[in-house]
């Protein structure tokens, strides 16, 4: 029975601050997990966003491609059972003020839930990152050379998940979300958005169950310092 009330995530965003960017996680397991969802690949391959149980990876040079899943693997990503119970219309709306509608409806700042925003979009802005390989770079030397996508008039999904201040370092505090075209030819980390009109979906976490990489030797020795990951995750994840 699948259990949509349990969000599951593989890795920490902390563990990507110092550059262990290596796939600890078949995408096969991921999916047995979910069948909606976020993340990357190995290297910090791009960004995956997961529909219908379909992983698509949109990459720095602007490419959508389905993964297959029994080929890739992921360093951090999330994934659950898409099963929305609110969902209410939006038009002609910022991040801003989607977020204050989200917040003055209902009490969901100490929680975890996904988000889903289908529909038309004024404009889109998005970014991706390049592919890294060894011995890997930071993460915020990474998000600096990211790759920027910009959309006017589109249409698409956008899916994300809001993680509650406490538990930032585990996650980004606040939303965290990524986006797809329903051409399938534009994507990535969502950095700015304008929504037409579209339907957003919301579905709340009363657990969540965290994965960590055990097998991997770099993320096992690693010396964490814990008083710049904030201010690294904050600012990779802009």
């Amino acid at each position: 029975m699948k259990d949509t009330k349990k969000l599951f995530q593989h890795g920490t965003l902390a563990l990507l601050v110092p550059g262990l960017f290596d796939g600890t996680l078949p995408l096969s397991s991921l999916l047995e997990h979910g069948d909606t969802g976020i993340g990357t690949a190995t290297g910090l391959d791009g960004e995956m966003i997961i529909l219908d149980g379909v992983p698509y990876l949109v990459r720095s040079d602007g490419s959508v491609n389905v993964l297959d899943a029994n080929e890739v693997k992921v360093p951090f990503a999330n994934s659950h059972f898409d099963n929305p119970e609110i969902e209410f219309d939006v038009t002609d709306a910022t991040p801003d003020q989607l977020k204050d509608m989200i917040f003055s409806k209902y009490n969901l700042k100490n929680v975890f839930f996904a988000v889903k925003v289908k529909g038309k979009f004024d404009y889109i802005k998005t970014r991706a990152v390049e592919g890294q390989k060894k011995p890997y770079p930071t993460l915020t030397e990474v998000a600096d050379k990211q790759a920027i996508f910009e959309e006017n008039d589109g249409q698409g999904t956008v899916v994300g998940y809001f993680s509650p201040e406490l538990f930032h370092g585990m996650a980004s505090a606040g939303f965290h979300l990524h986006y797809l075209n329903d051409a399938h030819n534009l994507g990535g980390h969502l950095l700015d958005y304008k929504i037409k009109e579209a339907k957003v979906y919301l579905q709340v976490f009363e657990s969540v169950e965290t994965h960590f990489p055990v097998e991997n030797e770099d993320f096992m020795k690693e010396e964490f310092d814990i008083d710049s990951l904030r201010a690294s995750i904050s600012s990779a994840e802009k």
